[in-house]
């Protein structure tokens, strides 16, 4: 789909803005965060679409990546997951960082559409032991804006990174809203 078109879908029909900015490093994680609603992936897909040199990976579970529509998540820059313990993925994904010059990808550290107050914790040993710094992006369905944060260098205990990681999330709105990020929970 030509570009001038998704942008007028992103921008004019849908009514989405973007606050923030990139950064210029070549490797980093994305924690996306509220994760409401299967539109989030669409948002997310539209504004990668429309960004220059802009191709982060996205993780998701491999029960999507089944023929055929599999096809389509890995063309549209998936990464299947499995989502059972004892699967070493961070260490599986630390290992893509470290072997890779140019490296992003994305994770939901809620682990669901729905409202979950225990996170995922695989982001924050991902960005340790990969000593790599982490870009917060949140979807604001109520202000339609896809907010941008500064780089984030884990420099603090896990349950600390998590609390601050709340608080900043959780002023945004997720498209269902009552799924969102709630802090204090």
């Amino acid at each position: 789909m030509p570009k001038r078109i998704l942008k007028w879908l992103f921008h004019d029909v849908w009514g989405w803005k973007v606050s923030g900015q990139l950064p210029i490093e070549s490797k980093y994680l994305i924690v996306v965060a509220p994760h409401t609603s299967n539109w989030d992936f669409l948002v997310g897909l539209f504004y990668r679409k429309l960004t220059d040199n802009f191709n982060p990976k996205y993780l998701a579970k491999k029960e999507l990546f089944v023929f055929p529509i599999g096809y389509f998540f890995r063309w549209v820059g998936g990464y299947p997951v499995e989502r059972v313990k004892n699967t070493h993925f961070v260490d599986a994904l630390v290992e893509v960082y470290n072997t890779n010059e140019e490296f992003i990808t994305t994770i939901t550290p809620e682990g669901t559409r729905s409202f979950n107050s225990k996170w995922k914790t695989g982001f924050y040993y991902v960005a340790k032991k990969a000593n790599i710094p982490i870009l917060r992006i949140a979807f604001d369905y109520g202000s339609k804006t896809l907010v941008i944060d500064d780089i984030y260098q884990v420099n603090k205990e896990l349950d600390e990174t998590i609390i601050d990681f709340k608080i900043w999330f959780s002023q945004y709105k997720g498209k269902n809203s009552e799924n969102g990020v709630k802090w204090p929970e």
